[in-house]
């Protein structure tokens, strides 16, 4: 157990405790033996778990600092006690840890770990904010309102993907439902051989919580690396959805795919399941006939991986849909922008996410670009392809963006040619260059004698407010353009 990564710390603390003189810290506190007064006790977690990186009981010390130390069954006794009362007496629920050490030759003591809780502050449960203890001068008293407020002032609130999926397991359960290679192949690394050290980098990245020897497998742990979501009832109906259509709407179904694991070990069989059903194109690349996507795979991956990351998951009943018509592909998730943003400034814009760890762990495992990078990458992509703009839907309870298939210019409405050409000026300011006719052109893959096809259509951007002239006083030959909030 002395390997624990906060055990070398709290020994650290208890020598500086008990030296020159023995003195009680705010983060340390001494236990001759365990406490017959269970409100005293919940007292003390409270306190410790409202301290700053929380705190250590140490049970085995008296009050005078000497060591007494403790027996097997007085072990077994507190661990149990504290946990209960971790997780019945107070609110937010906290889970301790603990390690026994030799604190003298002979004479063992037990450290109990109480973490500092994200949550503030530690209340007794079913009780008003008032109920809250704090560690002042080594001892453990009563919070006062201004204390109170402090502590919710550097409170932050729990986030989805820390909470708890499962039940407490034994660390061979937690492997038997989660693709633990397959994350570590995704980080490119081992997976750790030892007991402890895989126990603790599963803490580490955030796939389970521990509470004693046992572990939670959080929201992250399973829709990260499940290897069946199913295993998880709560996040069973947040599995994505492919489904395929003979046609323009949904009336003529081909096929339907229901994911079964989760989304990070599951997402490179996603993809080659898309690329096998997706249209192709035949092309010559080196006088070798070349079967092609008529969609770029880089747009497909990162529309997807927007869509995994970035959805409301208190949303409950629907998860991600990928929709395949014979013209195109929707890709929705429920939720909806974050407030302030607006769908025609996401090209470039640092992106805001309401799963951060989801989001920071898919950079991580290299399955979408870097932060900002993703829709301009998907831009590029469609303008290579020859293909309409990217459709970006908000509504209410749903945010979904649309890949048309590759149209010609002339088969392309005229509010389509106009949010192409905004989105391909935000691509050239993006890369510190400007929109004018030949680059447009370019866009469209038109030929010069095109020129005033494109001068037409500039103008009725600018009319419709989507572009902006650089310079005013330029002539009509040479004009550049930005989009219109440059």
């Amino acid at each position: 157990m002395a390997n624990k990564h906060w055990v070398t710390d709290a020994l650290a603390i208890l020598a500086e405790s008990l030296s020159p003189l023995p003195h009680e810290l705010n983060e340390l506190d001494w236990k001759a033996n365990l406490s017959t007064h269970k409100d005293r006790l919940a007292e003390h977690l409270m306190a410790m778990a409202n301290q700053p990186n929380g705190g250590v009981l140490v049970f085995g010390i008296n009050n005078d600092g000497t060591a007494v130390g403790v027996s097997d069954s007085e072990v077994e006794q507190v661990i149990g006690t504290l946990a209960n009362l971790g997780r019945d007496a107070i609110e937010p629920p906290i889970a301790l840890d603990h390690a026994v050490v030799d604190h003298t030759p002979g004479t063992a003591v037990l450290l109990v770990k109480i973490p500092e809780s994200p949550v503030k502050p530690v209340q007794r449960r079913g009780k008003s904010v008032e109920e809250t203890w704090i560690r002042s001068g080594g001892t453990t008293r009563k919070a006062s309102r201004q204390e109170i407020g402090a502590l919710m002032m550097n409170s932050a609130p729990m986030r989805w993907e820390d909470l708890r999926a499962s039940t407490l397991l034994k660390l061979d359960e937690v492997a038997d439902l989660l693709d633990l290679q397959a994350i570590a192949r995704l980080l490119e690394r081992p997976l750790p051989g030892d007991d402890d050290d895989l126990a603790h980098w599963l803490v580490a990245e955030g796939l389970t919580t521990m509470e004693g020897r046992g572990h939670y497998i959080t929201n992250f742990g399973a829709i990260a690396a499940a290897r069946q979501l199913k295993d998880f009832p709560n996040l069973a109906r947040k599995a994505i959805r492919v489904v395929i259509y003979r046609g323009t709407n949904k009336i003529d179904t081909i096929e339907e795919l229901q994911g079964q694991r989760g989304y990070a070990v599951g997402f490179e069989g996603l993809i080659g399941y898309l690329r096998k059903m997706l249209p192709h194109s035949e092309v010559i690349k080196q006088s070798l006939r070349t079967e092609v996507s008529v969609y770029p795979e880089i747009a497909l991956r990162e529309l997807i991986a927007n869509a995994l990351i970035h959805q409301d998951f208190h949303i409950s009943g629907s998860g991600p849909m990928v929709d395949v018509y014979s013209d195109r592909i929707a890709i929705s998730n429920p939720g909806t922008l974050l407030p302030g943003k607006r769908p025609d400034r996401l090209i470039g814009a640092t992106p805001e996410s309401r799963n951060e760890k989801l989001a920071y762990s898919f950079r991580r495992f290299r399955i979408c670009e870097e932060r900002g990078t993703g829709f301009q990458k998907v831009v590029q992509a469609i303008e290579l392809f020859g293909m309409p703009p990217l459709r970006i839907t908000p509504e209410q309870t749903t945010f979904s963006v649309t890949l048309s298939a590759p149209r010609k210019f002339a088969d392309m409405e005229t509010p389509e040619r106009i949010e192409a050409c905004y989105q391909h000026a935000v691509l050239q300011y993006l890369s510190s260059q400007t929109l004018t006719n030949t680059t447009l052109r370019e866009r469209f893959k038109l030929h010069d004698k095109q020129r005033n096809a494109i001068t037409n259509l500039i103008s009725e951007a600018v009319a419709a407010g989507r572009l902006k002239r650089k310079d005013a006083s330029s002539g009509n030959k040479f004009a550049e353009y930005l989009p219109y909030w440059a």
